[in-house]
């Protein structure tokens, strides 16, 4: 079975070449071709997840060696795959999803003129994301990185016709390259610390360096190492403080937020820690760092998603948040590894479920994202309301659905840190719970509840049609079931554990304990939206708002910050840089010609061109020595 693996790769890459190569003649058939190719690549999964199955859980790991890339010395890249739990729950996320949106494309790009190419960018974008979980080395995850970045940069552009959406790719693709130095910096310092950069050995070496006899300064190298990963990480899934780029990609076409967005490219980060995970062990510093920055986001992007008008960026701000839940789990080491792979799974399901929803409800109110134009769309679209309430539900973590038992497990995981630290991490997580529970009533109640406040003679709402809302409808499955299914004898982490290690926390709160503040937070979220948004009409214009109402709607001042940080302070440096260049740097080279000028001047007036003076000169020079050696002599 292992012969297969580069198959998963090879699927969806082939129906990119096609789509993209073939020309107008596939416009009729484009997109039919781009979900066979997904839908085989997803086929593929499930055969080869159900051959690991018959397989005892220490024999699952599977390896296909392609070929040797670069053999130079001692300078070993090989094209090489490692299939094992971690990469097969993201084979089976990435493909099965993927598939999903692929076919919900077909009914929301239907009146596109560049559907094809659409398709074509949908399936490289699915070929680089299998790479990276695929590679059994850094470098090689590399290239599926980088690939990643450019599918997502040419479909959040799709529309570039829009200057918005040309902008926003542009900062996606800046923004993200700020992360990519980071990983390619930790590849090198792994191989000169060493020797190689495939998986296996690098992570096995973490014990050595950290041993008795390991060498002074190794726990130094492999911080760095850590946080350089760190910062590749927050680039990849919109972490503080390289977040400022995931609000703007909404420009991008529904699905692609759902499919990006939502479901995969911003767990690419949360994959790397976790494959990473022997490294941050052997590294506390960096660890924390991972902590630290998975508990700021999950606050950060939950406030940002309180004050959104826009429905697919008031997604887009849970999408940071979740992350940060994500993070945060995986920065806690063995005890919290396996749930931020289960949270990531369940908010696959739902995440992608809410964003499709929020795109049937586009499709049916004439492309209008303003929430504040909806109201009472249950009515127009139960199979969208349904779907979206189970999403809406199973995300503020309402008892049995997936996200209850995904988030529950981080929130007490948090408190099994242990000690103020542990105390710090429960508590952010609790109050993100609540600040969860408060935005996503805040959608619900105006989408779907409420008067309508749009014009019924410009829009008329409508169900979307069943090539839409079939995706949707197995979505909302996923995010009703896939959490308890995972729970039950402690699945999910029985089946990471050889891959990811797993360690019983001991927590200072009993897990009924946290289940029941969480309850009680949840509620108090619920309540606080009701208060606000259900109990009386909602404005067509947003209200001026609190001082942290309009920093939230400005995302919390992040381009602000960037714009006066990188861009004004860039702009500073290099001016002073080009002073400095005009006034030190030219000014000692001109300053030196211009010397060197005076001097020759001086000294050209020395050569008259008249033999008598020479014949002088020549005297006085021949009297001058015979002076001194006299005088050298009566010495």
């Amino acid at each position: 079975m292992e012969n297969l693996i580069a198959l998963l790769v090879a699927a969806p890459l082939v129906g990119a070449a096609l789509l993209l190569c073939g020309g107008n003649r596939l416009d009729r058939t484009g997109h039919l071709i781009g979900t066979l190719f997904s839908v085989a690549s997803f086929a593929l999964g499930v055969a080869l997840f159900a051959d690991m199955l018959g397989r005892g859980a220490e024999d699952r790991a599977l390896h296909q060696h392609l070929f040797s890339w670069i053999p130079v010395g001692g300078f070993q890249a090989d094209v090489a795959f490692q299939l094992d739990q971690l990469s097969m729950t993201f084979v089976l996320l990435i493909t099965g999803v993927g598939s999903l949106i692929h076919i919900y494309s077909i009914g929301y790009m239907e009146h596109d003129e560049r559907r094809r190419r659409f398709f074509g960018y949908l399936n490289l974008f699915l070929a680089a994301m299998l790479l990276l979980v695929l590679a059994d080395n850094y470098l090689l995850l590399y290239v599926g990185w980088e690939g990643v970045g450019l599918a997502s940069y040419l479909l959040i552009g799709f529309w570039q016709h829009k200057p918005s959406a040309a902008t926003a790719a542009k900062k996606a693709f800046l923004v993200n390259r700020v992360g990519d130095m980071g990983l390619s910096i930790a590849i090198m310092l792994m191989f000169t610390t060493f020797g190689t950069f495939a998986f296996g050995p690098v992570l096995a070496a973490t014990g050595t360096m950290t041993s008795g006899a390991a060498a002074p300064g190794s726990e130094g190298k492999l911080t760095a190492i850590g946080l350089m990963l760190l910062l590749a990480a927050c680039g990849k899934s919109a972490q503080v403080p390289l977040q400022s780029w995931l609000g703007d990609a909404m420009e991008g076409p529904t699905p692609v937020s759902a499919l990006i967005h939502a479901a995969t490219m911003v767990t690419a980060g949360v994959y790397l820690i976790t494959r990473s995970g022997a490294i941050f062990n052997a590294a506390p510093t960096a660890q924390l760092a991972v902590v630290v920055v998975g508990a700021v986001t999950l606050l950060f992007g939950a406030i940002v998603g309180c004050a959104k008008d826009d429905i697919k960026k008031a997604l887009a701000g849970s999408t940071m948040s979740q992350i940060g839940y994500m993070i945060m789990a995986a920065g806690l080491g063995p005890i919290g590894y396996a749930f931020a792979i289960m949270h990531l799974v369940t908010h696959g399901f739902f995440k992608a479920g809410l964003f499709l929803g929020a795109g049937s409800v586009m499709h049916g109110m004439n492309d209008e994202v303003d929430m504040r134009r909806y109201g009472g769309l249950r009515k127009y679209m139960p199979v969208t309301f349904v779907t979206f309430g189970l999403g809406y539900l199973a995300i503020i973590g309402f008892p049995g659905l997936s996200g209850f038992f995904s988030k529950d497990k981080i929130i007490e995981a948090a408190f099994a840190k242990g000690g103020t630290e542990g105390w710090i991490l429960g508590g952010a997580a609790l109050l993100g719970a609540a600040i969860t529970a408060f935005y996503m009533t805040r959608v619900m109640l105006m989408t779907f509840f409420g008067e309508k406040r749009w014009n019924p003679d410009e829009v008329h709402p409508h169900e979307s049609p069943k090539v839409m809302t079939l995706p949707m409808i197995v979505l909302a499955v996923g995010s009703v079931f896939a959490g308890g299914l995972f729970s039950v004898n402690e699945a999910f982490v029985k089946w990471l554990e050889p891959v990811t290690s797993f360690a019983h926390g001991h927590s200072p709160v009993s897990a009924t304990t946290v289940t029941a503040a969480t309850m009680v937070v949840l509620l108090i979220g619920v309540g606080i939206a009701w208060l606000m948004y259900g109990r009386k009409p909602v404005p067509v214009l947003a209200p001026r708002g609190s001082l942290l109402t309009r920093a939230a709607r400005r995302d919390l001042l992040q381009d602000d910050f960037n714009h006066i940080v990188f861009v004004r302070g860039g702009e500073e440096l290099t001016g002073t840089l080009v002073q400095l260049d005009r006034t030190v740097v030219d000014g000692a080279v001109n300053g030196t010609a211009a010397s060197m000028g005076g001097l020759s001047g001086l000294l050209r007036r020395l050569q008259t061109g008249f033999v008598r003076s020479y014949a002088v000169q020549m005297l006085g020079g021949a009297a001058v020595l015979v002076a001194a050696t006299l005088l050298m002599r009566g010495v």
